[in-house]
């Protein structure tokens, strides 16, 4: 075996070493060059050979690595001059024109051409695939990569060559190596590869010449983008979800007259394509029946859209609702952004909280209504739209109307088929179906075996007035979970918070009559002028808001959405009570 060092990295040395390296006589132990990017220093840096910068370290290199013969393939004389007087006693040093009957005794000139020309067309290949390649000889020490592998593990040549092959595995067994142990291949191993951990599935194969294992070459795939799909996918389901009615009438507890009643029109406004109108006090589960109506409509496999106008601004209620066109705005996504009535074509949209909506906004959405159409923010061109419309509110929209606040011709659209939710405190004989329907439900998230309530926790429970309704009753219970120990199976009244163990059988200001017991107390009277039925509703309303919030004026005006100022105003106009 001759050992080998090419003096010179240019188109001659890379030649020399593409026409050597290989051979089964000559072994390429280095590569002397002052530039970094000739193309033999590439070569050689691909292949783990040596890279000199000078010609003294060569020569010392030469005594380190016992150098049989120097190429000297620059084609300068005083270079060949002074290898030729400073290379170790028994070193060939072959320059010029004895380099060219060097290289015709290494091969068959023909074969030579043919090789080379399949070598370059193997890395030519190896370096156009996207998939990131690395091939290992069989000692497992990394022999070749190409640009794919660099760009997918930030790796560079010279931190792989010429290394073990596990050199670039941040997390997982060498594939590599299991091949060269049991000449099989392996496929579809996941692992994470390169200092940027990046995650990677792995097929190996070995490679054979005849029966002889020469190596192995593995290919990497990136996953990270099918990791990427498959989280837009994720989320694309999850929002399929959110599009969906996930409640139904038989989620909904209650054998109150009051309660019949709405589930009963519930039920036939399902059957209709007609608006319908939800009323009633915050926490009552006006979202409860949308769901259910939505679920046993013909629109039960459309998609189930609900917003809460009150949650948005109005400049966002806008563009959310009828969406907009690209630079519609400062901020616009580009392309534009399809609308909630776009989303719920052919199933339900839900507007929660639609009292709350500016009077602009009104406007847009009474001709969307009319014309079963909607034109985007920024856009000119009218798109049909099907949408069947569920509102919701607690505000007294007559009241809102009277004000000014509220359109009325939009009252009329909205208020097809009015159905109004009761308040707790006037269905008390609901509250232990409904307390037990949310303490069994409650019971896996707080880890509890509760399986009942106590006659004295019933008790307790109905005696207090429920100002937050049914969302209040699930937040006392809840609290209440806290309290109970691991091996308790009762829910006890002791265990409730305070102020409902301690709630007066009275309160100190007069309570407010409901809306629907309003409602059903003046069918039989006599019509009165809607001034003074707006300011009797005005009264009833503060006198009610005064009581839940215990007497504070400051809460109270925040509550109704007034100043202080306004609420001592419409007080002191208030009729005093002998």
């Amino acid at each position: 075996m001759f050992r080998v060092m090419v003096v010179g990295a240019g188109r001659g040395g890379r030649q020399v070493m593409e026409a050597t390296v290989d051979h089964r006589d000559i072994h390429v132990v280095g590569v002397v060059d002052k530039s970094s990017t000739a193309p033999g220093v590439t070569f050689a840096r691909q292949r783990g050979i040596a890279v000199h910068t000078d010609v003294a370290a060569a020569i010392t290199a030469m005594h380190n690595h016992e150098v049989d013969v120097v190429l000297e393939a620059t084609g300068d004389d005083s270079v060949y001059e002074h290898l030729r007087t400073s290379a170790p006693p028994g070193i060939v040093v072959i320059a010029g024109d004895a380099l060219k009957f060097f290289m015709l005794f290494l091969a068959d000139t023909t074969e030579a051409t043919n090789l080379r020309e399949v070598q370059t067309l193997l890395e030519a290949i190896i370096n156009s695939t996207q998939d990131a390649i690395t091939v290992v000889d069989k000692t497992g020490v990394q022999i070749l990569i190409n640009p794919a592998y660099t760009r997918l593990t930030g790796m560079a040549p010279e931190q792989v060559i010429g290394n073990p092959a596990d050199v670039d595995i941040a997390e997982g067994d060498s594939m590599h190596m299991k091949v060269l142990r049991t000449r099989e291949p392996v496929k579809n191993v996941q692992m994470k590869v390169g200092p940027y951990r990046r995650e990677v599935v792995v097929d190996v194969a070995p490679i054979l010449v005849g029966d002889e294992l020469r190596g192995s070459v593995g290919v990497l795939h990136d996953i990270s983008e099918i990791k990427h799909l498959t989280e837009e996918l994720a989320r694309a389901n999850q929002l399929l979800r959110t599009l969906q009615a996930k409640y139904s009438f038989s989620d909904i507890v209650g054998r109150s007259p009051a309660m019949v009643v709405a589930i009963d029109q519930a039920r036939r406004a399902a059957q209709t394509p007609a608006t319908v109108l939800l009323r009633g006090e915050s926490g009552t589960g006006k979202e409860l029946f949308a769901h259910a109506i939505h679920n046993e409509s013909a629109r039960r496999n459309g998609p189930f859209v609900r917003v809460s106008c009150a949650a948005l601004s109005d400049s966002l209620l806008e563009s959310e609702l009828f969406g907009y066109e690209e630079g519609a705005f400062t901020g616009a996504k580009r392309g534009g952004r399809r609308g909630l009535f776009e989303e719920a074509s052919g199933g339900t949209l839900f507007l929660d909280e639609v009292g709350e909506m500016n009077v602009t906004t009104q406007a847009k959405l009474l001709r969307t209504i009319q014309e079963r159409e909607v034109v985007r923010v920024g856009g000119t061109h009218p798109i049909p739209v099907d949408v069947r419309l569920i509102t919701a509110t607690h505000v007294n929209l007559e009241q809102a109307v009277a004000a000014g606040r509220f359109r009325e011709d939009l009252y009329y659209r909205l208020n097809v088929i009015p159905i109004v939710i009761p308040p707790l405190r006037y269905r008390k004989e609901d509250i232990p179906s409904i307390a037990t329907q949310i303490l069994l439900r409650h019971n896996q998230a707080y880890g509890r075996n509760v399986t009942r309530m106590s006659d004295a926790a019933v008790e307790t429970l109905s005696a207090y007035d429920w100002p937050g309704n049914v969302r209040e009753l699930e937040n006392v219970i809840g609290r209440a979970m806290i309290n109970i120990s691991y091996r308790d199976q009762v829910l006890e009244a002791y265990h409730l918070p305070v102020f409902v163990q301690t709630q007066p059988e009275a309160a100190a200001l007069p309570k407010a009559k409901g809306r629907l017991e309003l409602m059903l107390l003046n069918l039989d009277k006599s019509v009165r002028p809607l001034e003074e039925v707006v300011r009797d509703a005005e009264h009833h309303a503060i006198i009610q808001a005064l009581s839940v919030c215990g007497g504070n004026k400051t809460e109270t005006a925040r509550r109704l959405g007034i100043s202080v100022r306004s609420l001592y105003y419409k007080l002191g106009q208030m009729p005093v009570k002998d």
